[in-house]
């Protein structure tokens, strides 16, 4: 396993972009990158609704992200284990349980998405794509943190370049249409909080699992800063994707991929082909951050019990083992359920067994003066 020691030779990117970079790449996903999960928490309050939800979900974010990243320092655990042990005590083993739930939904998720996209894009059979994304994330989490860092840098860059194109195209297609559907909307509809609390609270447990990527940081304030700086970070391309939206609301609501419908309307000969391929790649950096971290967890206990860290072989076998397990749970109960239902659990889940502890005993643990060191005399 190839990671830097905490803080050593570390460039501005990773110190302060590279937290907020990890952090989207958890949470974009499937529901993310098609639209689906902007359709189920954000388009039923409307546009300027919607908006206001998005922008409570990122204000979450930041702070959660900033007090997660400097406890995180403090207490020098990069992994989710060693994180909650010192956050939590023995009650740590309640976020692995929820964690575990947590990635099981995830990844049946991602496996829908990559089935449905691979369906609609090149006429596979749905079983196609969640095979080759289900390789794909065995191939990078295999490697270890450098190279699971590299792809969050590249793909992030493919990510936020082809979102601009999107909305660019989607102006010059129906840009009347948007700002239509932005002037004749009345101010925010439905409870916009409950959706933008839904979403920030099911999402925010990527700010525990991008840990690793930690070790760059040099100090508090730079865990502060790069924790500020990720919520913005992580809903850029989701508020350019939801203002396009906005030109077909409330009918955009019903989609099960608002993205393909979208990229009909544009009709932009092979940018229906790049932005596809777009979602792999955040369905990619999204099932690779969730398996390194339980790699990374593993790996944690294994090197304190003096023995090697985890090879590429032990890697590669742990994400294919938890691929296998739970990936084609979507086949079963679809993609619009399984975000509908299953995230709302979560984020109640996530609520009590992170958020809660971390505001109030991780900010105590955070403002406590450290204790001073008597010495010894001879």
């Amino acid at each position: 396993m190839n990671v830097s020691k905490p803080g050593s030779k570390s460039s501005w990117f990773q110190r302060f972009l590279l937290p907020g970079l990890a952090l989207k790449a958890v949470i974009i996903g499937g529901g993310y990158a098609t639209g689906r999960e902007l359709a189920e928490y954000f388009v039923p309050s409307g546009p300027w609704g919607g908006l206001s939800a998005m922008l409570l979900a990122t204000v979450i974010w930041s702070v959660v992200a900033a007090v997660t990243f400097a406890l995180a320092r403090k207490m020098g655990a990069y992994d989710y284990r060693a994180f909650f042990q010192g956050l939590l005590g023995p009650g740590w083993v309640a976020f692995e349980l929820a964690y575990l739930i947590f990635v099981i939904l995830i990844l049946a998720v991602f496996g829908a998405a990559a089935g449905a996209i691979g369906a609609a894009t090149f006429g596979w059979p749905e079983l196609a794509g969640s095979i080759l994304l289900a390789i794909s994330i065995v191939a990078f989490t295999a490697f270890g943190t450098d190279i699971v860092e590299t792809l969050f840098k590249y793909a992030s860059m493919l990510i936020y370049a082809v979102y601009a194109l999107f909305l660019i195209f989607a102006l010059t297609s129906f840009g009347g249409l948007i700002a239509e559907g932005f002037t004749n909307a009345p101010s925010p509809s439905g409870n916009w909080v409950a959706g933008g609390l839904t979403y920030a609270s099911y999402n925010i447990v990527g700010a525990v699992i991008i840990l690793p990527v930690l070790r760059h940081l040099t100090s508090q304030r730079d865990a502060v800063v790069a924790g500020i700086i990720a919520g913005p970070l992580t809903m850029l391309p989701a508020i350019l994707f939801f203002v396009a939206m906005m030109a077909f609301y409330p009918a955009i609501g019903a989609e099960t991929l608002p993205s393909d419908f979208l990229l009909r309307q544009m009709a932009v000969p092979g940018f229906h082909i790049l932005f596809q391929l777009m979602i792999f790649a955040a369905l990619l950096e999204s099932g690779v951050g969730a398996i390194h971290a339980i790699n990374e967890r593993v790996s944690g206990v294994v090197e304190a019990r003096g023995r090697p860290p985890l090879g590429t072989g032990a890697r590669a076998a742990i994400g294919g083992v938890i691929l296998i397990g739970c990936m084609f749970v979507a086949a079963r109960i679809g993609l619009v359920d399984l975000i509908a239902s299953g995230y709302r659990f979560l984020a109640w889940l996530f609520l009590f067994v992170f958020v809660a502890p971390l505001l109030t005993i991780g900010v105590w643990r955070l403002l406590r003066p450290a204790p001073v060191r008597m010495e010894t005399v001879p």
